[in-house]
């Protein structure tokens, strides 16, 4: 990184981010192969400090996914497999007694749980009922955990980074909307081309298997983070950001008649924030300096994908929620000199 004393620490950082960037795609493809979109999506979920819960069927690598991006950063990493019958305490902790042996006293003591590290995979996470992934809410939405009697607070960075098996599967429980919402990005992963299958059956049948190599540290991640919520944002993207969300809600005065027709409820204020974040790291992620509609636009399925509720008659017609989403991407326009004129000047902080 250029030590230039004439360039400002956050300029200097941005400059790199774009080398570090192809850095962390250059390791994790010595495991993964193929899920360029996903890959990308990680990282900029992991510098807007947003959760990511990946979703497809079994054997498409989401675990490996996620092992791997922990092993490219130097972060502590704790995997959590979940089951139908795993309880609360096995993922924020629990008391238990311990003999004094000096003195033959008894005392409780906090053992830890999974909860307490940097990355959490929430492997599989439909696989248990909702009064256990519902554990998970405290710790993604404030960063601490309230276990026997006392709150804790977690380690930054801290992500938690899910995968689901799709819904229709047997053995396995929808997701509260509390908790979906939680989740910034729900990505979505797919099976590999033709090349690309070839390729991962010729790479994992040999022993000739590369390592991931760490890249980022702990610090290395707080410093990107703060970066991207400095990162100035203009109001055009902002609005146009707005407009989308509230397009999508049903009862809205802007909402096109086939999200009345098709959707039960739209996305909450959440996600124009993630909007807005997601297209402010992925601006920085390329080296760019500009926030740009494109950004948010580039955004929006994994944002919203998950926020929007179909009713009866998009589930009868085959309507899916990215399809509704594409359609508010083709209808919402971004905002134009004329939205703002005869409006007061208003200054937004982040």
């Amino acid at each position: 990184m250029p030590n230039d004393p004439n360039i400002p620490a956050d300029v200097r950082i941005i400059e790199n981010l774009k080398i570090a960037r192809a850095n962390l795609q250059a390791e994790i493809s010595k495991a993964i192969i193929g899920q360029a979109d996903a890959r990308e999506l990680l990282l900029q979920a992991m510098l807007s400090r947003g959760h990511c819960l990946l979703v497809g069927v079994p054997g498409l690598a989401k675990t490996l996914m996620v092992s791997t991006l922990a092993k490219v950063l130097k972060l502590q990493f704790s995997r959590i497999q979940f089951t139908p019958d795993l309880m609360p305490s096995d993922i924020t902790g629990t008391d238990v007694i311990e003999e004094d042996r000096a003195t033959g006293r008894r005392e409780l003591r906090f053992v830890r749980g999974p909860i307490f590290a940097n990355i959490i995979l929430a492997d599989e996470i439909n696989r248990t009922p909702p009064k256990t992934q519902s554990a998970l809410l405290q710790a993604m939405q404030e960063y601490h955990v309230t276990a026997g009697g006392r709150t804790m607070a977690l380690d930054p960075p801290f992500f938690v980074l899910a995968t689901q098996n799709p819904i229709e599967q047997e053995g396995t429980y929808p997701l509260p909307e509390a908790q979906l919402d939680r989740f910034m990005f729900m990505v979505t992963v797919g099976y590999p081309s033709r090349d690309e299958e070839r390729r991962i059956v010729k790479s994992t049948t040999t022993d000739t298997a590369q390592q991931p190599e760490p890249v980022l540290s702990g610090e290395d991640i707080l410093a990107l983070q703060r970066v991207v919520r400095k990162a100035p944002v203009s109001r055009h993207v902002v609005d146009y950001a707005v407009n989308l969300v509230r397009a999508s809600r049903p009862d809205d005065p802007s909402a096109p008649d086939f999200v009345k027709r098709y959707l039960t409820w739209g996305a909450g204020p959440r996600a124009a924030q993630y909007l807005v974040l997601g297209a402010k790291s992925r601006a920085l992620l390329h080296g760019r300096f500009n926030v740009a509609a494109e950004d948010v636009r580039a955004v929006a399925k994994p944002v919203m994908r998950h926020r929007l509720f179909t009713n009866f008659n998009a589930d009868a017609e085959g309507v899916a929620p990215d399809g509704i989403v594409e359609k508010l991407l083709q209808t919402v326009p971004e905002p134009d000199i004329e939205d703002y004129r005869n409006r007061p000047s208003v200054t937004t902080t982040e």
